[in-house]
């Protein structure tokens, strides 16, 4: 089966350094198969048997602090629930830049207060979409200026995320 690991914050200003070539060496040395990764900020494709998301995430974390000392929040995904993310972005059709679209992957789906904290965040100029584990943000602004480029699901929910934009979802699936 086809997974993809989405590694939140590695080389990034610096810090949390990890090549590509290391990666896939480390994916490989786990027993996963057609491994390729894409850009520089942590997206890793490969196969292996059907697995639980949370015990592959586990299994990548733990290869990647015994390998490199780096303690990285790591979400899967199959392949099919990146076809599903990919499917079902309510923006399509709506944006003119790959950029102003980010799909945030979470590492669990949100309680009713979390979603109603979230959802107040939204407006004219950052609009959001939640579904399951994944968080649609189409922004009118930089993504610096947005509630989620300030931290807000690190700082006020609390829990592990990781985005990606829009051109990349698309080439996760190509993978």
């Amino acid at each position: 089966m086809r997974y993809v690991a989405l590694l939140r914050g590695i080389n990034v200003g610096g810090k949390n350094k990890v090549s590509m070539e290391r990666l896939r060496e480390i994916a490989a040395a786990l027993g996963f198969t057609n491994v390729k990764t894409y850009v520089n900020s942590g997206n890793l494709a490969f196969d292996t048997k059907k697995s639980d998301d949370k015990k592959l995430a586990s299994k990548i974390h733990d290869a990647i602090e015994k390998e490199l000392g780096l303690d990285i929040t790591i979400m899967v995904r199959s392949e099919d629930e990146i076809a599903d993310v990919v499917a079902k972005n309510p923006y399509i059709g709506h944006f003119d830049n790959h950029k102003d679209v980010h799909v945030l992957f979470l590492d669990r789906e949100l309680s009713k207060d979390e979603t109603a904290l979230l959802l107040a965040q939204a407006n004219d100029k950052e609009m959001i979409t939640l579904d399951g584990r994944t968080i649609y943000c189409f922004l009118k602004i930089s993504i610096i200026d947005s509630s989620l480029g300030k931290g807000f699901i690190d700082r006020k929910l609390k829990v592990p995320a990781t985005a990606r934009n829009w051109r990349t979802v698309q080439t996760l699936l190509e993978l």
